[in-house]
């Protein structure tokens, strides 16, 4: 085995994944006993076989990579509990292993995947999906670009066959519960886990958290960035059609003509919405140009 291979062959065994009880598994994908396998390449020593010393790296490595993805979906944890978070992060990695030099994107897929994996949350998979995308969102807010607002001679210039661009970092979100409340409550608590230093039995320990009740609600929301900082703000059905509308480049009047499509509302309390909606907008820069 020259050096290529042996690095290939310990890559390859090192980013294997855990078992279900977080241990190295004892066979290869081929059915090779990875004992066997091991004591090829790696020297056992007075305390520990060849397979121990490679576990030891084989659950670091998990270990790492479950922490990045618990660091970014707190409130996933609260909501599901250590056991089902862990189980769902292992099959998430499995089927999204890490690619690339930095942990930032490593979760960045969770939200779509676990839309499609609905038995891993079971009779809380629509919260635990807000929850995900929200606090993804989070991360694509604090992240996003920011570019120069558009300015009071911009707004001027405006006609109904204008387009508007709207700030990068501003994420828009349709959920089915107020999971903005639940998120806030977890992320208020910070950091509360304690690490144990022992090769053979660490993991993050949250403490329980006391989360609001949860009902069923059309919730609208924009995640943006301000002043360095990121907040979630919640809009009415219309304010989101119509900042959706603009985000796929729908010209402005046929974007208005979207938000107030089919309403009850008078002729008089839309131009009244519509001037509040650009209002705040323009106060938080969240138009730019094109």
């Amino acid at each position: 085995m020259n050096l290529l291979e042996l690095q290939r062959r310990m890559s390859e065994d090192v980013t294997r994944p855990l078992t279900a009880d977080l241990e190295m598994q004892s066979k290869t994908e081929d059915g090779e006993s990875l004992d066997e396998l091991v004591s090829t390449y790696i020297k056992p020593n007075a305390r520990l076989s060849s397979f121990d010393r490679l576990e030891i790296y084989n659950r670091q490595y998990w270990f790492r990579v479950i922490g990045a993805v618990e660091e970014d979906y707190p409130a996933l944890q609260a909501v599901l509990g250590r056991k089902k978070f862990d189980k769902l992060v292992l099959a998430y990695l499995s089927d999204n292993p890490s690619t690339s030099y930095t942990l930032r994107n490593l979760g960045a897929e969770l939200p779509r995947w676990l839309e499609a994996h609905p038995e891993l949350a079971s009779n809380r998979h629509r919260l635990a999906l807000d929850v995900a995308s929200l606090e993804w969102a989070y991360i694509e807010s604090y992240d996003g670009a920011a570019v120069a607002p558009l300015t009071e001679d911009d707004f001027a210039s405006l006609s109904f066959d204008s387009t508007l661009a709207l700030q990068p970092h501003l994420q828009l979100l349709t959920l089915s519960y107020p999971v903005d409340e639940l998120v806030l409550a977890v992320h208020k608590l910070g950091r509360s886990a304690d690490i144990v230093s022992s090769a053979a039995s660490e993991r993050r320990q949250m403490l329980k958290t006391s989360l609001p009740a949860m009902r069923t609600s059309a919730i609208y929301l924009a995640v943006h960035r301000f002043m360095d900082s990121v907040y979630y703000r919640r809009l009415d059905r219309e304010a989101y059609v119509l900042l959706a509308a603009l985000q796929r480049k729908l010209p402005l009047g046929d974007a208005i003509g979207a938000a107030f499509a089919n309403t009850s509302i008078s002729d008089f309390e839309q131009a009244s919405r519509i001037e509040d909606y650009f209002a705040h907008a323009a106060e938080l820069g969240w138009f730019s140009a094109n």
